[in-house]
């Protein structure tokens, strides 16, 4: 690395902490103010830093623009690859990513149960939002008002005895899972397969993606699936952190 690309990456990282004099910065560099001069005022020329004060200089505005390219270019299945082989290998069992299209989930990347017993399921395969985890889990965050237009116009076929058949019992499920943080199918999709779902947040906090396990009954009953959801929630947070969420503590702070 070059000497003038090291001193400018240490300028700014010094920055990111917060706004600093040119005699801090220098000492930070260890070299003379003139030399430290030099070097803020190309990197104020690109926007990278920018001037307080007389006295003190702060990231400038070119860092935020690159930081938001940066985290729109993620690829969540990309991004979410490695933390889905992951949670199959703790679990055992099959692992789906899916994202939402229209009024229906797309099962974009898929890791396979260990166990010869399993959902069938591919990689672009659709499905209804009304009865999968995933679905649930994508929708419950939406503000009241879309949820409930959504609600009111999707059509709710029934697919097991356990399926959700109406806009009000669609919402009520939305509102448990919106506070619970996690999402669940009751055999209602397929009679011998529950699942648990969790929603990928990207960094602006919107679900962009979820993640589930599905388990066939004959593996685990309901308790021994919810026994999941704490794998389920890691795994569906440390790709949504990777995407640039952070999450926030009751107070509003970001933790």
């Amino acid at each position: 690395m070059s000497q003038s690309l090291e001193r400018g990456l240490t300028v700014l990282t010094a920055l990111a902490a917060g706004p600093q004099t040119l005699d801090q910065l220098a000492q930070r560099l260890g070299v003379h103010k003139s030399t430290a001069m030099r070097l803020l005022r190309t990197l104020e020329s690109g926007r990278f830093v920018r001037r307080e004060d007389v006295h003190h200089y702060r990231l400038g505005s070119a860092l935020f623009d690159l930081a938001h390219q940066a985290l729109e270019d993620l690829d969540v299945r990309t991004v979410a690859r490695r933390h889905l082989v992951e949670l199959g290998e703790i679990s055992g069992h099959t692992v789906h990513l899916a994202t939402l299209e229209d009024d229906q989930v797309v099962y974009i990347d898929k890791v396979d149960s260990r166990h010869p017993v399993r959902m069938y399921s591919r990689i672009g395969r659709r499905a209804p939002v009304h009865c999968t985890a995933v679905g649930k889990a994508l929708l419950a965050d939406w503000p009241t008002q879309q949820r409930r237009r959504f609600a009111e116009q999707l059509k709710y076929p029934k697919m097991t005895a356990n399926t959700i058949d109406s806009a009000d019992r669609f919402l009520t499920e939305l509102d448990w899972v919106r506070a619970q943080g996690y999402a669940v199918d009751r055999s209602e999709h397929e009679d011998f397969i529950h699942c648990v779902g969790a929603p990928i947040r990207n960094h602006r906090g919107e679900a962009v993606a979820a993640v589930s396990l599905s388990v066939p009954k004959v593996l685990l009953d309901f308790d021994g699936l919810l026994g999941l959801v704490d794998d389920v929630l890691r795994a569906a947070g440390e790709v949504s952190a990777e995407l640039g969420w952070q999450r926030k503590n009751p107070k509003g702070k970001e933790v």
